[in-house]
């Protein structure tokens, strides 16, 4: 049986809630650090990744970001990129103190929009051994074009309407994380919707809502152009199919790595998360850790 405990640590001025897995075997040993992507919680399948660490022998700690789940944070649904780098930085300082933990071979885990966000950590963070970005938001402009031009307007649209709330001290203005092409929501391409709802556990409650605000600043955040300056060894998973976060800006962001290892799946951008593809997509993240560490 895994041993997995609840834990809390401070970000800014909020608490960050998350799950602690201590690995089989003995300490100390790495830590993989885990969170979601766009408005993703860790409930919606970071624990499968967890207890698979975990059973290889890497302790994980998995968060939600403020604002997000179940840590503080007011408003809620409120998605700020700077704010959730420095939940990052937080749980890294948090997973060094544990006991068990090697502070020295931290892995950072990301996946689609926090696939960037452990770029920009890592160039930041002494002691990070590995990186890991699924299927990963690696340009802010690629990103936009693919949305298309109809939902990029309406985006922004909401995006200032959720600013004027702001700037009233008014609750914000919200959209709907996934939705069907057409409809207003961050993500509308045609597997969006389903995707994301297949990631929910039985009798899991979600807000599937985000703050508007956060379409002013989605294309300018391109942590793939940093990409030549990663040292350490970095795992770069992609999706031919992917209609979300499209493949082209993370293989050319790979090619610029000195120590990446790119590996591209035939699905979409969802198909990653849950079987049957999910087995294949875990065990080349043990692999790709295996290699990276010794």
């Amino acid at each position: 049986m895994i041993e997995r405990r609840d834990i809390q640590f401070m970000s800014g001025d909020s608490r960050c809630s998350g799950w602690f897995y201590r690995a089989f075997g003995r300490a100390p040993a790495p830590c993989v650090v885990l969170a979601h992507g766009f408005g993703g919680t860790r409930a919606m399948r970071l624990d499968a990744y967890a207890e698979t660490f975990a059973e290889a022998g890497y302790h994980a700690l998995v968060f939600d970001y403020r604002h997000f789940g179940c840590s503080e944070g007011e408003p809620r649904q409120v998605l700020h990129i700077g704010r959730q780098h420095q939940d990052w930085h937080a749980a890294v300082r948090h997973a060094r103190g544990l006991p068990g933990v090697d502070g020295n071979r931290l892995i950072l885990w990301g996946t689609s929009f926090s696939g960037g966000h452990v770029v920009e950590v890592a160039l930041k963070e002494n002691g990070i051994a590995a990186v890991i970005s699924q299927v990963p938001h690696l340009s802010g402009i690629a990103t936009v074009i693919a949305s298309g031009p109809a939902n990029n307007l309406r985006l922004s649209g909401a995006a200032w309407r959720d600013v004027a709330r702001m700037v009233l001290r008014r609750s914000p203005y919200y959209v709907k994380i996934a939705g069907k092409p057409g409809e207003l929501a961050a993500m509308t391409a045609p597997d969006a919707e389903e995707g994301v709802r297949k990631l929910y556990p039985e009798g899991y409650e979600p807000n599937e809502l985000v703050a508007a605000r956060i379409f002013l600043s989605v294309g300018l955040y391109s942590p793939g152009w940093k990409s030549a300056r990663l040292t350490m060894p970095w795992l770069v998973q992609v999706a031919t199919e992917d209609l979300t976060t499209p493949m082209g800006p993370a293989v050319r962001a790979a090619s610029k790595a000195p120590k990446c290892k790119l590996i591209t799946y035939r699905c979409g951008h969802f198909d990653v998360y849950v079987p049957p593809l999910f087995g294949q997509v875990v065990e080349d993240q043990l692999t790709f850790l295996k290699h990276a560490l010794n």
